[in-house]
């Protein structure tokens, strides 16, 4: 009975105690789980203004919370003021420590900075009518204007804003005010009445750009300049079918190399003929002087004998009978002397004969071992066009042509050429034959000494010797005429051999000038067997340089800040 009477007060003072907090620190540590919030991540969104010499003249930062759990929330910046921009609850500042109380889902706050450096050196210059001038003296005036933007790396900043952040830099421009606007490196858009300038720096770059435009009245709204993260990822683009082209360039360098080489070989080969040609070339001009100084020699010795035989021959006709035997003996002496000296004339035209064969021989093989290539001027401006160096290219074409044109020249005049060679064998054969009958007249002289017969071998002798001055008279006049070629030969030749000189020191110009453009071919060929993969490393390499997708934000304010999500800038510069 008495347990059920306690049972019910012990129950109700458990209930009634079981409403109370077990302790003091319990309590407070459970009030602490309560207040404290967090946060999925953080954007600062940094806004500043440059007046018109480019010095900063504020700064502050729009702080944006992603909010996970409702609570207290510390953030860090040497902000020399704060601002809660989400609602009326007070914010709490102590030193670089701001505590906020965060109830919804986004929270916003201003934080005021001085002394912050931009990660970016920006300058900005004016001129009018190509005279520098201040921007506050701009307001109102006419002119072409140029103004010129520049942006530096800022060394006393956190480098990793520069070197992983696109800025854009934005002019927007009255269509009433400004005309003829140019931009090289920028692009020029319409914006409703105006017209929008845009420049763009990559990351890691300086840049520096122009704009000119014909101004009436000058005004100007600020320049905004706005940074954000390079963060996309680059592709590499597609570029099969450009490697298949850069493929066949290849191809066509290396057959380009290849030509040149046979070039080169065919010019030195061409080099080697003109040389031998040449040096036939100058044993035939000598032979042919040579034939035609002694021509008038040749041709005083021919009327002496022709003389002389005239003489003997009127001699003999006019006074036979008188004739005593000393004057047949001296008769006799004289044909034998007419007839050795006509064998001498033989023997040198003989030889002479041979000396001509050999050089007609060598200037003939010469000639025919220029290579006979017809190049057409489609060939020669595909040479100029290919990149090869012209002064040599050009040396190559002067040098075929003057070749062409000496095989052609050879050509017309080798049928003359030809017949030098039979006509001195004629002339020679002619004097063997004239020798050999002086010498026949000459032993009938003397058989009539010996038979004293003289009546009847003075009359044989009186005709032989009238039929050989008869046939001398045709001879000499054949011979003069002979001569007379040989020396207009031999004048017209030895214009052709100084131009033969003129080719082969040109040919060895060109030979060496073949072989310097073969190296340059061959240097070509070399850098260029490869382009599909130089492509490929070359855009492997850009896309490197320009793609930071892989670049973790970090705060602009405090490096004690965490889950950065993205940092901005919006400058804004007064002209």
């Amino acid at each position: 009975m008495r347990i059920k009477r306690v049972t019910p007060v012990f129950l109700a003072f458990l209930l009634v105690m079981g409403t109370f907090p077990v302790s003091a620190e319990e309590s407070e540590k459970a009030t602490t789980n309560r207040e404290k919030g967090s946060y999925s991540e953080k954007h600062e969104v940094v806004y500043a203004t440059l007046d018109a010499a480019g010095n900063q003249e504020e700064m502050y930062v729009v702080n944006n919370f992603n909010i996970k759990e409702p609570g207290r929330i510390v953030d860090y910046g040497p902000y020399t003021s704060i601002q809660n921009l989400t609602d009326l609850t007070e914010m709490e500042q102590q030193d670089d420590e701001v505590a906020i109380t965060a109830e919804e889902d986004e929270f916003y706050y201003q934080g005021n900075l001085e002394g912050q450096s931009l990660p970016w050196g920006i300058h900005v210059s004016y001129q009018l009518d190509g005279k520098t001038i201040a921007p506050e003296e701009l307001a109102g005036e006419d002119g072409e204007l140029q103004l010129q933007i520049e942006t530096e790396k800022n060394e006393e900043a956190d480098a990793s804003f520069f070197n992983n952040y696109l800025m854009q830099i934005t002019l927007q421009l009255d269509s009433s005010i400004y005309e003829n606007i140019q931009a090289p490196e920028g692009t020029i858009a319409n914006a409703g009445k105006n017209r929008q300038v845009t420049f763009t720096v990559m990351p890691e770059d300086e840049g520096s750009f122009i704009l000119n435009a014909n101004v009436t009245d000058f005004e100007m709204e600020s320049i905004e300049f706005a940074a954000v993260p390079s963060s996309m990822s680059i592709d590499a683009p597609d570029i099969g079918s450009m490697k298949n082209e850069m493929s066949s360039l290849s191809d066509a360098t290396a057959e380009i190399n290849r030509g040149v080489a046979d070039l080169k070989d065919g010019i030195a080969d061409l080099d080697h003929g003109i040389a031998s040609l040449y040096d036939g070339s100058e044993e035939y001009n000598n032979g042919i002087q040579g034939l035609s100084n002694g021509s008038s020699e040749l041709v005083s010795g021919s009327s002496s004998i022709k003389e002389a035989l005239q003489q003997m021959s009127e001699s003999v006709g006019s006074g036979s009978g008188e004739m005593n035997l000393n004057d047949i003996v001296k008769m006799e002496e004289g044909l034998r002397q007419i007839a050795g000296g006509l064998e001498e004339t033989e023997s040198g035209l003989t030889s002479l004969k041979d000396q001509y064969g050999k050089a007609q021989q060598a200037l003939s093989q010469s000639i025919e071992a220029i290579p006979g290539y017809q190049i057409s001027e489609e060939d020669i401006q595909a040479l100029y066009e290919s990149g090869a160096d012209k002064e040599v290219v050009g040396q190559l074409v002067e040098t075929y042509k003057a070749a062409a044109a000496t095989k052609e020249t050879y050509a017309n005049v080798k049928e003359a050429f030809g017949a030098v060679g039979p006509a001195l064998e004629k002339s020679a054969g002619s004097l063997s034959d004239m020798s050999a009958n002086l010498y026949s007249m000459a032993d009938q002289v003397g058989n009539s000494l010996d038979n004293m017969d003289v009546a009847e071998s003075m009359e044989e002798l009186q005709q032989g010797l009238q039929t050989l001055s008869s046939n001398y008279n045709d001879f000499h006049a054949g011979l003069t005429d002979y001569t007379g070629g040989v020396d207009q030969l031999a004048g017209s030749y030895e214009e052709l051999h100084n131009g033969l000189a003129g080719l082969t020191n040109g040919s060895d110009q060109l030979k060496n000038g073949a072989a310097e453009l073969h190296n340059g071919t061959s240097e070509l060929a070399s850098s260029t067997s490869d382009l599909p993969g130089q492509m490929d490393s070359e855009i492997d390499q850009m896309v490197e340089e320009y793609d930071k997708s892989d670049f973790e934000p970090v705060s602009f304010v405090s490096s004690q800040n965490e889950k950065v999500g993205s940092v901005q800038f919006v400058i804004k510069k007064k002209y």
